[in-house]
C-alpha cells in the first residue's frame, strides 16, 4: 500500500508539472518585451547592455536597456521601446 501511494504521487506531480508547463507558453505568446519601462529592482531578466543577467537586477528607473514583458500591443501606450528602439536610444548615449 505504501507502494502504491508513492507511485500515485509520484505520477499526480508528473502529471501537475506537465499541465503547468503548457499555460505558461501560451502565456509568454500573449506578451512582448517593452524595454525603457522598468522601475529600479523590476526587470524581468538580463539587459542589453550585458551588465547583468538577472530579473531584478536593474539600478535606475525607465533605463532604456531593461525590460518587463507587458500583454501584446502594450508597450507603445505605455511609452516603452522595441528591442530595436532600445539599441538606438543606447548607442546615441
Amino acid at each position: 500500500m505504501d507502494q502504491q501511494r508513492r507511485v500515485l504521487a509520484a505520477v499526480s506531480a508528473a502529471l501537475a508539472l506537465g499541465l503547468s508547463v503548457s499555460p505558461a507558453l501560451a502565456q509568454d505568446k500573449a506578451k512582448e518585451k517593452c524595454y525603457g519601462i522598468a522601475k529600479a529592482g523590476q526587470n524581468d531578466c538580463a539587459n542589453l547592455s550585458g551588465t547583468h543577467s538577472c530579473a531584478g537586477q536593474s539600478t535606475v528607473d525607465n533605463a532604456p536597456d531593461e525590460w518587463k514583458y507587458v500583454p501584446k500591443g502594450q508597450c507603445s501606450a505605455m511609452k516603452g521601446l522595441s528591442a530595436d528602439e532600445a539599441k538606438a536610444k543606447i548607442k546615441k548615449k
